[in-house]
């Protein structure tokens, strides 16, 4: 007969790892953004003359916001097809950056499991994965499953319904629409950084002035996007060197 497994053995742990309604429920609070730019997206697609159903297998196969904006634009101006994927493979390429980086918390899965994982993190999804991490909370498939299942729902909603309803709005600026994604991240980054001690805040302040004067000073000679990513690399490479 086996003896009863003590507190803090892996019984416990596993009782106490965070679930796939954990993962909706951290969620949650980016909704708003993914509301007000998908619904933002889809008025731009109707727009370019996109249908609804064109509009919703964007949003199911590209599932970027960025990207989505620039190939509606260029669809807008009849761009050859190679140019439009050529850009948006540029403009997502930060994502391989983002999976990069949560990667060796998912070790312990398969190939099959971290692809899925992988294909849908996001700009905010892997900031509240972030923020998890910074309080010293770990991540697993089941949290993260929902992190990124909720934001794709509720993506992919918005895009269609902003496509349905496209011809009643012709300026979403006028209701902050543009502003919203711009303000979800200023939240992710303030929650992240409140949990932080001094010295690490200081280090990740610095990180943060490298980035701008890096990205203004590599705008000067390449495109604003590829500015984004040679900066990203850069600065992401001198933060895990200096990181203590």
């Amino acid at each position: 007969m086996q003896p009863p497994e003590e507190p803090g053995c892996d019984g416990a742990e596993k009782q106490t790892e965070s679930t796939f309604a954990d993962g909706v429920k951290d969620g949650i609070p980016t909704l708003l953004g993914y509301i007000s730019i998908g619904l933002a997206a889809g008025i731009v697609g109707a727009a370019s003359h996109l249908s609804v159903l064109e509009m919703g297998i964007m949003s199911l196969l590209v599932y970027a916001g960025a990207a989505q904006f620039i190939i509606c634009g260029m669809l807008a101006v009849h761009a050859p097809v190679s140019a439009i994927i050529l850009t948006t493979f540029i403009v997502n390429l930060r994502n391989f950056l983002l999976s990069a980086t949560l990667a060796p918390h998912f070790t312990r899965y398969s190939l099959l499991r971290n692809i899925g994982i992988g294909l849908l993190v996001t700009d905010e999804s892997f900031g509240v994965a972030a923020g998890r991490l910074a309080q010293g909370k770990p991540l697993n498939d089941r949290w993260m499953n929902g992190l990124n299942l909720i934001a794709y729902v509720s993506w992919v909603v918005s895009c269609v319904v902003g496509a349905l309803f496209g011809s009643w709005i012709a300026d979403p600026e006028q209701f902050g629409m543009d502003y919203a994604l711009t303000a979800m991240f200023v939240a992710l980054l303030v929650l992240q950084l409140g949990h932080l001690v001094p010295a690490k805040l200081k280090h990740y302040l610095q990180l943060m002035g490298y980035m701008v004067i890096a990205m203004l000073l590599l705008s000067l000679f390449v495109s604003s996007q590829l500015a984004v990513i040679i900066a990203t690399v850069i600065v992401a490479t001198i933060g895990v060197v200096t990181e203590k």
